[in-house]
């Protein structure tokens, strides 16, 4: 009875969709899932509702994922649902976790050969050997190459042909890029070593061809799940096949919209093939979504609905289920820097009217357009990480915080709150929890040891874990020794805390992430898409990039392209995916560009914030000479002054009081504070017949004089 209650609960808050894909029946399962839909959800609450109704045992469940935090996430999850001993783990620390296990089997006593890191250094000597001078950028582009064909089930001899076949861009030319995965392969063997894609490989040799083994990895693995399923590649899907043997207890979950990992070798079609490939196969789709609000979800929807190709097929349009949000804004500025500026001064603003730092996130679609930004941002005071640069625990003042945290527990009295025992301990790597100092690299150490604490201050609060066998009614609080080996083992996984600060990413590496407020950056034709997509199927991956960017936005979302790259350089249009502009009085609403045309282009004269610097495309906002959200500098006085003569000359002309100037007009005129006729007539709604009608008084009110004085020396011709 306890068991289906605990069922019961699990189901409990579901949407429609979401249960049906929770109480499917036992076999093949495809869920398509939206972005912000509740996917995570919907496969931790199946995985549950199976095991606490008896039909399956936790222990007998594979779930597998793309990235540690998702695994960690999952993890998490099913033991808060009360369903532990679950395996979620990525495809490579799953196959990792075997082929140790296996290994004094499959090789014979021998050990486990050794794992690389990185294939940085034995591609750079492979690339001497076959006479190419390969710097460590040109290094990595060989090594990337390398993984794309061994993921892809390519050989060396094999690649050439593959290469051409699959239209790569290959960093050197395809015989020679052969030529140095062929020495790479000679190296690695005779150096004793292997790469991540031997490991996936061996693990599918040692259940393909040894009948024991499958046996036994199949009587631990019964049922399988499988998170963004669209990212699969060959080898993966090869070793998910040696682990099912042919059974078919299987849930895969997927979005065709968001495939933007296909230079790895990556591909949705066996998303798309699913039901092809398993005839009875229950397919639910997600759509309601509980991340962004409905003017994101909006945006969202007129970029996707643009798509074609294969995986437009599958193309979800999804439902907004939060309350109205403000509506994304699209920047233009003139060129870099200035974008970087006003992106910086704005994410400044955000945080000064209480957004934190570690929900805004600046997205571009290379890594090199980061520095820029970093500079602002540094310029501006502001914290950032950025994502990928280097892992957490592999940070050097990480590293030392763990070592000092270690000392600590022999010294610090077991009785001291965790957080200040934490505290304390930093204090030996010179970190105190005062004022951080300015943005930049000292800043950037500075959150990292913070995000230690704050990690500290979680973990306190949460139930104590308790060592094996002790009681479960007994309780302590947890100790500084216990968060080291929280801390160990989160490493070993690279669950990685939060750092507070701004967050700079790459669109690939902002995948599977969500923050409140976005930025997305240099949204210009050549940057997105790139000039390296020439075929319809890469330009299809570019706007899916753009529409997994947008996706990450909770609330408040900034598109934005310059003009040139740099001050007085070469004019560049903004990306074919931009939507177009609204361009009624309305203000900029976002709306579906028709397929292959650009956003609507203008002869009008350009008009920039005088705040952000941002090009002014709003009539409201060009007539302000500002952006719509940036702060206001009126003369209050002079506002009051404007109006009580627009007043009385209309009483004057017998006219409404907006055929004289509009209350738009007229806060412009308090804001700008005009001193001469061509300044007066820059403001958009005042032609030259306006000005020879009023430009004197007003000039005369923005020098000072009285609205009496005015009034009292001008008479008025009654407007017709």
């Amino acid at each position: 009875m306890a068991v289906h209650s605990g069922a019961e609960r699990v189901l409990a808050g579901l949407d429609p969709e979401q249960r049906s894909a929770v109480t499917a029946p036992a076999g093949p399962v495809c869920i398509l899932a939206g972005a912000g839909t509740g996917k995570t959800r919907a496969i931790t609450s199946r995985i549950a509702h199976r095991a606490l109704t008896g039909e399956i045992s936790a222990r007998h469940v594979l779930a597998v994922t793309f990235t540690a935090r998702a695994a960690a996430e999952m993890r998490a999850r099913l033991t808060t649902l009360g369903v532990p001993g679950v395996q979620a783990r990525t495809f490579h620390a799953a196959a990792l976790r075997q082929v140790r296990y296996f290994a004094p089997r499959l090789l014979d006593g021998r050990a486990m050969p050794e794992l690389l890191d990185s294939k940085v250094r034995l591609v750079t000597l492979a690339a001497a050997r076959v006479g190419l001078r390969a710097d460590r950028a040109a290094a990595r582009d060989l090594a990337g190459e390398i993984e794309w064909a061994k993921s892809s089930l390519v050989e060396p001899g094999e690649y050439v042909v593959a290469a051409a076949k699959a239209l790569r861009e290959t960093p050197h030319e395809p015989a020679k890029v052969a030529e140095v995965f062929a020495a790479y392969e000679r190296l690695k063997r005779g150096n004793g070593v292997i790469d991540f894609e031997d490991m996936l490989r061996a693990a599918v040799w040692g259940i393909e061809e040894h009948a024991d083994v499958a046996e036994q990895v199949r009587a631990q693995y019964r049922h399988f799940v499988v998170d963004e399923y669209q990212d699969v590649n060959p080898l993966q899907q090869r070793l998910l096949d040696a682990w099912l043997g042919g059974r078919d207890d299987l849930t895969v979950v997927g979005d065709a919209s968001q495939t933007i990992y296909s230079f790895t070798g990556a591909t949705s079609s066996y998303l798309i093939d699913f039901p092809r490939r398993y005839r009875d196969a229950v397919v639910v789709r997600l759509v309601r979504d509980y991340r962004s609000t409905p003017q994101v979800v909006g945006l969202a929807n007129a970029v996707i609905s643009q798509a074609r190709g294969t995986e437009a097929r599958l193309r979800l349009e999804l439902r907004g289920q939060r309350p109205p949000g403000p509506e994304p804004e699209l920047r233009i500025f003139t060129d870099e820097p200035a974008e970087a500026s006003a992106v910086a001064a704005r994410a400044r603003a955000l945080i000064d009217a209480g957004t934190p730092a570690r929900e805004i996130a600046v997205l571009f679609r290379t890594n090199a357009q980061s520095e820029a930004y970093e500079k602002a941002l540094t310029e501006a005071e502001v914290p950032y990480v950025v994502q990928g640069a280097e892992r957490f625990f592999e940070r050097a003042e990480v590293r030392q915080a763990m070592v000092a945290l270690r000392a600590a527990t022999r010294s610090i009295p077991g009785e001291t709150p965790l957080p200040a025992a934490v505290v304390e301990a930093l204090a030996a790597v010179g970190w105190a929890p005062d004022a951080p100092p300015a943005g930049g690299a000292a800043r950037e150490r500075w959150e990292a040891l913070a995000a230690l604490v704050q990690l500290a201050e979680e973990y306190a609060a949460a139930p104590a874990v308790l060592p094996i066998g002790e009681a479960a009614s007994v309780e302590r609080p947890v100790t500084l020794a216990d968060f080291t080996e929280e801390l160990h083992r989160r490493a070993s996984q690279q669950h990685a805390p939060t750092v507070e600060g701004v967050t700079l990413a790459s669109l690939h590496s902002a995948k599977g992430l969500e923050w409140d407020a976005v930025f997305l950056v240099g949204l210009s034709e050549g940057t997105l898409p790139t000039t390296y997509a020439r075929t319809a199927e890469q330009v299809e991956e570019e706007r899916r990039l753009l529409y997994v960017g947008i996706t990450r936005a909770r609330e408040w979302l900034w598109l934005s392209y310059a003009v040139a790259r740099s001050p007085g350089g070469r004019a560049r249009r903004p990306s074919r995916f931009l939507p177009q502009l609204d361009r009624g009085g309305g203000g900029e609403r976002a709306r579906g560009t028709v397929p292959g045309t650009r956003p609507e282009r203008r002869r009008t004269q350009v008009v920039s914030c005088r705040i952000c610097g941002a090009t002014l495309l709003a009539g409201p906002e060009r007539k302000l000479g500002r952006c719509a959200t940036c702060p206001s500098d009126i003369d209050e006085e002079l506002h009051e002054r404007l109006r009580e003569w627009r007043r009385r000359v209309a009483e004057a002309q017998r006219v409404p009081a907006y055929v004289v100037f509009t209350d738009a007009t007229l806060t412009a005129l308090a804001e700008r504070r005009p001193r001469r006729p061509e300044e007066l007539i820059a403001i958009a709604g005042i032609g030259p017949r306006k000005l020879g009608l009023y430009g004197e008084s007003v000039l005369a009110l923005v020098e000072g004089a009285t609205v009496e004085a005015v009034c009292s020396q001008k008479t008025f011709e009654i407007e017709p």
